[in-house]
């Protein structure tokens, strides 16, 4: 989930999640306390619910049990109100109740169960009345002001004529020790409602930030320290995920960029070992024919001319050495300025041919042309660069001729649509399959004894698959050791609005 999407429902979750647990919480807590009430009082739950506001109501049903039993003693046995023990009974049931009960006797109050002083009963007890047949369910006097009760009155007279005068009196100005219960639980189950779902939305935010960003923190320190091998750990699909993702990402190509610089550091020590090695050796040869001629040991023409050819061969092979060197680094640094123009390859293969056959011959190797499509193939190319492609590669298959038979390279072209096909094969010493996925990497040898003897830096094909590559095409190659090479060539066949041929005009 998205970092913004989180943020939207952690606050709707904030927002109506307590909302929701407190009113579950409230409402079970509001039924059990009912029931409690229910249970004591025999206070019916909707009686509550619905007259909660109005505390007169409830405390005249709380003592409506009370005042019906208090009314049938009074009608059945008035002296009774004279019994200190009984009058001590009900005054305890109606304490359970929050009420107290008062006894007045021919106007002078004889019990008081209540803590007011009398004279304030005096002021506020209603006067000796007969008890009419009204419903008990509403009898009560209402006292407000600083006294705040409600007073249920049972008036009666004995045989012996004393009048009696019983109330029970209820203090409005207290709360039903449930609802307190209810309220102070109420009040504490909000504040743990709020406190769980803040906590976990703490951790659930934690988890989705702040992890994620210390996990961020240990990567920097560790590329900081020149560490790239750590791996980061996976993290969420969140925005905070997606700079993670991109700094593993960053990670690894500074890995890749540290390890291609460990290599070229090896590679380029290894070139210049190979060039301190393949230009020592004609210099040293070209020293011991210079002081030959210099110190006249060569006393014919014949020699003498054997010499310098030597020394001519030698710089040629160093000048070529150094020219190799030069182009590579023009190509690896993307400083060749490429001419492209379109290329007929039949004609071009075949001016190539030529110039090489010659040269071939005089090693004992023979040249084979075959262009097996019945139309021209135009493809756009670098003449210059092509030919230095094709003479690499022919060069170094006349390289690695065995003596014991003929030598032979095959040059075919087809035609494959969107590419022309250029296969050139010799049946030199082969390459070993484990040297074969390496040969067009720079500065690699296939067989490092024997290759130092025949000279190369080791880049001739590395520069072969760069041309080729800046051309857009392909190169790979097929061999067996001890028969033979073959090299193959895609170049792309096209021009400016697709594919162009030219079919033969005979």
């Amino acid at each position: 989930m998205k970092l913004r999407n989180k943020l939207i429902v952690s606050f709707c979750i904030m927002v109506v999640l307590p909302v929701l647990m407190s009113i579950a919480v409230v409402c079970g807590l509001f039924h059990i306390q009912t029931k409690k009430m229910n249970d004591l009082y025999h206070v019916q739950y909707k009686s509550i619910l619905t007259n909660i506001y109005s505390p007169a109501i409830i405390m005249g049903q709380i003592t409506e049990q009370a005042y019906e039993e208090v009314c049938d003693e009074a009608k059945s046995n008035p002296s009774k109100f004279n019994d200190q023990g009984y009058l001590d009974e009900l005054s305890a049931a109606l304490k359970e109740k929050l009420s107290g009960i008062i006894v007045r006797k021919n106007g002078t109050i004889t019990y008081v169960s209540c803590e007011w002083r009398e004279e304030d009963l005096e002021k506020i007890l209603p006067s000796y009345k007969e008890q009419d047949e009204q419903s008990l369910s509403d009898v009560g006097v209402y006292k407000g002001g600083n006294y705040q009760m409600l007073i249920k009155q049972v008036s009666t007279e004995s045989p012996s004529g004393d009048k009696y005068s019983i109330f029970i009196v209820t203090a409005l100005n207290q709360m039903l020790p449930q609802l307190k219960t209810f309220l102070i639980q109420g009040a504490c189950a909000i504040v743990l409602v709020m406190i769980l779902t803040s906590a976990t939305l703490c951790i659930w935010v934690y988890r989705s930030i702040l992890q994620p960003v210390d996990k961020l923190k240990l990567a920097t320190n560790n590329i900081k320290n020149g560490n790239l091998d750590f791996v980061m750990p996976k993290v969420s699909g969140d925005e905070i995920g997606d700079v993670c993702r991109d700094f593993e990402e960053m990670r690894v190509i500074l890995k890749q960029s540290m390890d291609d610089k460990v290599n070229s550091d090896r590679e380029e020590k290894e070139l210049i070992r190979n060039i301190s090695h393949d230009l020592r050796t004609p210099l040293t040869t070209i020293k011991g024919y210079a002081e030959g001629l210099l110190d006249g040991i060569v006393d014919t023409p014949e020699r003498r001319e054997k010499y310098l050819k030597t020394i001519i061969g030698k710089v040629n092979g160093m000048d070529k050495l150094i020219d190799e060197l030069t182009i590579y680094s023009k190509l690896d640094t993307n400083r060749v300025p490429y001419s492209f123009s379109p290329v007929n390859i039949r004609a071009y293969f075949a001016d190539c041919c030529d110039e090489l056959r010659m040269e071939l011959e005089e090693k004992g190797i023979t040249l084979d042309y075959t262009y097996h499509a019945n139309h021209d193939i135009i493809t756009v190319a670098d003449s210059e660069q092509l030919k230095r492609v094709i003479y690499n590669i022919i060069n170094n298959s006349a390289k690695y001729m065995t003596p014991e038979r003929q030598g032979r390279i095959c040059i075919d072209i087809y035609d494959e649509g969107e590419y022309a096909h250029i296969v050139i094969k010799d049946n030199g010493k082969g390459i070993g399959m484990q040297e074969l996925p390496h040969i067009f990497e720079r500065f690699y040898r296939a067989d490092r004894c024997r290759n130092s003897q025949r000279g190369g830096s080791g880049i001739g094909l590395a520069i072969v698959k760069k041309i080729i590559d800046d051309h857009k095409g392909k190169i790979w190659a097929e061999s067996v050791e001890g028969e033979g090479t073959t090299m193959h060539l895609n170049l792309k066949v096209q021009e400016d609005d697709g594919i162009l041929r030219l079919e033969d005009k005979e």
